[in-house]
């Protein structure tokens, strides 16, 4: 059962809808379909997300997002509560926006699903429908129908396909609505809900549905990996990655999207998604080396660049201070799960680097204060802005592409630092322009 159709531009009729969690995907769904006149509860238990929701500030950083809050709000359209079960007591759809984060064997972790599942069951108006927004396996479906236990209540897979930094522009204007249920008419009303989109709409069986996330997500993942496998060619040869990749990004068959080479992939999304891929694989007894090839090629590419800023200090960086620019996996949002950027700060101090991080969406100072600095930034130096950071190095290391530091004063920079050396992870700045002003410049894949 699949079928294709575009939804019809204008507003769908109003719904009333709960939005379980409050994180990168609740938030802006809850506050998309609140733009598009439906009237959205939005659930967080968090006390301090909760607090900044209901005095007009955003927990995440997202870009649009605090004035599509706002407008909503101010409509009437959406409401926080800090209670689930208060949320759906009302709700013709709920929405579950929990975390599924990844196990020790790759798998998804579905017990922040079961448990919301279980904690509204009881409570949903009859004849309601629940959708699994939450990437989640294969049968998740099937599981959140069997924690309900209500004949009544239909679980309808629509999985999110938002890109952080971006998750607004994403939600008003998607490139496509994927809608899995075993209840086709089920399907259907989902859909309806993003009608004044007019993006095209794919109906089909849950498992089906589950798959496409993963499929989609594992595709980009091997993707990156392919070009930074190519970045690395290119400097075994001497070609430059920038213009291999725009000979490839013009193929009509293969696009620009995806072509830009980084010290790895990572995020909250496309590492877990192509481990729990090759675990459902390997559950299956399917062989889905190339997906396994592209997770190891992801791993060479973080040592690959820890060992340029190795070169760039001699051959080692113990004891020596490294200027890092960026810590969140990819610029215009502050999330840093699996982000390469950490991954590699945290990498160079357990080498004995001494790491004078910054990044614009982490406090500088924090180091001093041992008490409120985050598990994942400990062993880090956090600065207040570029200079701070570059201050005695012997590198900079541009890890993320903020374009912040486009525009930094680099005679300043050079002028503060040990040697004028930057490892560009990010292929951010112009090798020529840097070199002009008295650095050594290392690129992904550039001359």
């Amino acid at each position: 059962m699949t079928t294709r159709s575009n939804i019809r531009d204008g507003r769908s009729t109003s719904h009333t809808v709960a939005v379980i969690g409050a994180g990168y995907v609740g938030l802006p769904t809850a506050a998309t379909l609140s733009h598009f006149g439906h009237r959205v509860v939005l659930a967080e238990r968090d006390e301090v997300r909760l607090a900044a929701l209901r005095s007009g500030q955003m927990p995440i950083v997202e870009s649009g997002l605090d004035d599509l809050v706002a407008e909503s709000v101010l409509a009437g359209n959406l409401k926080f509560t800090a209670s689930a079960t208060e949320a759906v007591l009302e709700a013709e759809f709920v929405f579950l926006c929990v975390p599924t984060p990844q196990s020790d064997d790759g798998s998804a972790d579905l017990s922040f699903v079961e448990a919301a599942a279980k904690e509204v069951g009881q409570l949903l108006m009859p004849g309601a429908i629940v959708v699994n927004k939450s990437t989640v396996p294969v049968g998740s479906a099937t599981m959140v129908e069997e924690v309900i236990g209500r004949p009544d209540i239909r679980v309808v897979s629509n999985p999110e396909f938002l890109r952080e930094g971006s998750a607004v522009q994403d939600s008003l204007h998607p490139d496509r609505l994927v809608v899995g249920a075993d209840d086709a008419q089920a399907a259907a009303m989902v859909g309806s809900l993003f009608a004044a989109t007019g993006a095209p709409l794919i109906i089909t069986d849950a498992t089906t549905s589950e798959t496409i996330k993963y499929a989609s997500n594992a595709f980009l993942a091997t993707k990156l990996s392919y070009v930074n496998a190519v970045a690395g060619l290119c400097e075994e040869v001497g070609a430059d990655v920038r213009d291999v990749m725009l000979g490839l990004g013009y193929d009509k068959r293969i696009g620009f999207e995806f072509l830009r080479p980084g010290p790895g992939w990572g995020g909250s999304c496309l590492p877990k998604d192509t481990r729990a891929l090759l675990h459902i694989a390997r559950e299956a007894g399917y062989d889905f080396s190339l997906l396994a090839g592209a997770i190891a090629s992801n791993e060479q590419q973080l040592a690959r660049v820890v060992a340029k800023v190795e070169t760039a200090c001699g051959g080692s960086v113990d004891g020596i201070k490294v200027a890092v620019w960026g810590l969140t996996f990819k610029a215009n949002t502050d999330d840093r799960r699996d982000s390469p950027s950490l991954e590699i700060a945290h990498r160079l101090s357990a080498l004995g680097a001494v790491v004078q991080a910054f990044d614009p969406t982490v406090s500088g100072g924090l180091s001093e204060d041992p008490d409120n600095v985050p598990n994942d930034l400990r062993g880090l130096h956090l600065c207040a802005d570029p200079y701070e950071a570059a201050t005695g190095a012997a590198v900079v290391v541009v890890l993320t592409e903020w374009d912040e530091f486009r525009w930094v004063d680099f005679t300043r920079v050079a002028t503060s630092m040990s040697v004028p050396s930057i490892v560009d992870a990010r292929n951010l700045l112009d090798p020529a322009a840097v070199r002009r002003m008295g650095f050594t410049y290392d690129g992904i894949g550039r001359r």
